[in-house]
């Protein structure tokens, strides 16, 4: 199994390395707190990405009343 690079045995390795570190119980813990920050980072991607969305159809909506509004005028001169 490669995960960018990464052999099964250097995993492994890192696990071991954590555990060690942190400890048994701190790590359900640290996985919680990574998954809440995750999330967290999710929903402000998808918040910009709905104000994009609504600014680029705002400023198409108002480039096409323009645009509406141009041919109008060259119709009645």
């Amino acid at each position: 199994m490669t995960l960018l690079f990464i052999s099964t045995q250097e995993l492994i390795f890192a696990g071991l390395v954590i555990v060690l570190l942190f400890g048994s119980k701190r790590i359900p813990e640290i996985a919680k707190g990574l998954g809440k920050g995750i999330r967290e980072f999710k929903n402000a991607t998808s918040d910009i990405q709905e104000e994009i969305r609504k600014t680029s159809k705002e400023v198409t909506d108002q480039v096409d009343v323009t645009k509406n509004i141009r041919s109008d005028k060259k119709e009645k001169s």
